[in-house]
This record gives structure tokens, sequence and C-alpha cells, in this order.
């Protein structure tokens, strides 16, 4: 077993996204004195990556970020060091060790488990609560079972909660995942209250392009960065940082990255699935090729904007699309359309389908692109 980690700060996932995303805000933070502290990694699944990069953290001597890319029409190419991760555990070897920080020292949790981590596994059941219990198979349930812990040892201390996948209302989602959980294992309402009025879900949105993983830890990025999160009473921050915005429009900076960002990601994979195109091929070689990039300009200015000049939201939308369209055009990022391709039609179901149910209900229009991509 080993050491208990002591950190206020605990991290499911060990992406390549948190590393230069969350990780490094924090990082730079602590150099100021503006962060609750270092962060505790968790890997959740059984990826030979994910472990190596566990390995890797778990020194917690800190690891490489790489920004390049312009910004303010001058070109960046920076490198920093990261130091926010004090050390790393596995959920399997490590529950113990987990399930006793939470219980005292854990303020803060951060999660970020991919496109399938609210899936919940039959195997889980109530028996998972108990202390020589194996570690639960899910996430939704991991986290079920530490909040119970925490709740046990000291059922009025608050705790923060920051899911970062990418899901509207993504903590008010989290939320309601567990408490649905917890009813079905029997346990006491007392919990669920709780759940719903001591602890605090933040509904969050994260935008940062993290192109290419540094080996054995570490990450390439572009400049663009934002941690959008829904003002609420009682949140405790991880840090303070220019990147991280506090904010009662969550829902616009939400429906412009899913939208704009995300879906003309998608746009490109349906593509390059559909066209046979280059297996290398980067999001800068495609937006280099004529007719798939007008495809995409043409998907933008015929069924995107359309819709939020309809909510009275044109102007920044455009805007915000100048700004997406510079990103996909920065010749430093080697951001390979075959990795966005992964989880490829849950991911058109997420950005494709609620952009044409807003264009009928609110513009009345059909969107005949996006509409014969999700009937493929």
């Amino acid at each position: 077993m080993r050491a208990t980690p002591f950190t206020p700060i605990l991290q499911f996932g060990t992406s390549r996204f948190l590393q230069a995303h969350v990780d490094l805000f924090i990082s730079q933070a602590l150099e100021k004195g503006e962060a609750l502290g270092r962060i505790t990694v968790v890997q959740t699944t059984s990826s030979a990556d994910s472990a190596r990069r566990v390995q890797a953290l778990a020194s917690g001597l800190g690891y490489p970020v790489r920004i390049q890319g312009t910004e303010a029409g001058r070109t960046v190419d920076e490198e920093y060091w990261s130091t926010s991760i004090a050390g790393a555990l596995h959920a399997n070897p490590d529950w113990s060790v987990i399930r006793q920080a939470m219980r005292h020292d854990v303020q803060v949790v951060i999660s970020n488990t991919g496109d399938n981590g609210y899936v919940l596994d039959a195997a889980d059941i109530a028996s998972c609560l108990a202390a020589d219990a194996p570690t639960p198979r899910s996430f939704p349930a991991k986290l079920l079972v530490l909040l119970h812990d925490r709740w046990q040892a000291n059922p009025d201390a608050a705790l923060s909660l920051f899911p970062c996948e990418l899901v509207s209302r993504n903590g008010d989602v989290l939320r309601d995942l567990i408490i649905a959980l917890a009813t079905e294992w029997g346990i006491n309402i007392e919990f669920t209250h709780y759940l719903r009025d001591t602890c605090r879900w933040a509904n969050s949105l994260v935008d940062r392009i993290v192109s290419q993983p540094i080996q054995p830890v570490g990450a390439i990025a572009e400049p663009y960065a934002i941690w959008a999160i829904g003002r609420q009473p009682g949140l405790v921050l991880p840090c303070t940082h220019p990147c991280v915005v506090v904010t009662d429009q969550l829902e616009q900076y939400e429906q412009f990255k899913l939208f704009m960002l995300n879906l003309g990601h998608t746009w490109l994979a349906e593509r390059w699935l559909k066209d046979g195109r280059p297996a290398d091929e980067t999001v800068f070689q495609a937006m280099n090729d004529p007719l798939l990039r007008g495809s995409l300009e043409d998907l933008w200015e015929r069924e995107v904007l359309p819709v939020f000049a309809a909510k009275g939201q044109g102007d920044q939308a455009r805007d915000y699309l100048d700004s997406v369209r510079d990103r996909f055009l920065n010749p430093f990022l080697q951001h390979r359309i075959a990795d966005i391709a992964q989880n490829h039609e849950e991911k058109k179901r997420r950005r494709f389908l609620p952009v044409v149910e807003m264009g009928r209900r609110i513009a009345g229009f059909e969107q005949p692109q996006l509409g014969g991509a999700l009937a493929d």
C-alpha cells in the first residue's frame, strides 16, 4: 500500500488534456500562491498508456507542456514545467488509500473520464460500500463510494466537484446520476440530502486543443485556453487563473464551443471517414484542402450561424468562429483527425443533433448536411 497522498485536490483521469489545461493552470497559480494546493491523480482504467503516465507522474517531479501557435498576432512557442501533480495512484491496487484520503483530506474533485465515463456497470452494487469491498468498475460507482465514506466521516464536510467531461451541464448530470445510483443501492435518504445540499457540483466547460503527448508524460497544446465555470454559492475553486472564468452565462460558452469548434472537428472526421482520406491527416492539412475547407465553411455559414443569429447572438458567434478558424489553421498543432474520429457516432449525436433540433425549434429551417450525417 502506498502512503496516503494528503493533497486537497483529487483528480480522476490522466489525459494529456488535463495535463495541459487544469493541471497547468493550477501549477501556474501555485507559483503565485493562488491555488488550493497540489493534486493527486487517480487512474481509473486498465489502459497501458494511462499506466505509463501514472508511473511517470507518481514521482511528483512534474512534466513539460509546450504551447505553440499564434496569439494576438504574435507567434507563441514556449515551454512550461508543470508541478501541480504531487503523486499518482491506480484505483484498483490503491483503492483503500484513496478512500482514506477522501474521508478527510480532499476539498476538490476534478474529473475527465472520457466519452464513456458516466456509463454504469451492472457489477457495481451496494456491497461496494463495504470497507473491504473491491474497487467498483465504473467511475460513478467509485465516486459514490468515496462520497459515502466522506459523509460517514463528517456529514457536514463540504466538497466541490468539477466534472470536465464534455457533457452539457456536466455537474448536474453527474450529481443526478450519483443520486439515482445511491437510491438504487438503498442508501439512507440523509446521504442523498448531503449529495444535493452540501456538495457543490460545478457545471463547467473546458476548451483547449491538446494535440500531442510528450512521452512519458507531458503535452503539446495551443495558446487558447478557457475553463468556464458556472457561478454558484459555496463553490471552492482549485485556483484563480486568467483562463478560469466564473460566469452566469455558461450555456453560451457551451453552445459556441460545441456547435462551432467541436462540431467543426467532428465534421472533418465525418469527411475523413467517408472519403477515405490519408490516415495521418491533421486538422491543419484538412483546412488547407480547398474542397474540404469549403464544405466546413459552408456548413458553419448555412447550418450553424443562422441558429445563433435567430437567438440574437449572431455577432458574438461570428467573433468566436473567427477564433476557431485561427485555431484550426495553427501550423504547429499536429491534431490528427484519426484521434478526433474516436467514438465518432457518439460525438455526432452530441454535437450535430442538438444544433439540428435548435435550428428546427428556433429558426424553423432544415439542415441537410448535418441531418444527412446523422442519418448515415
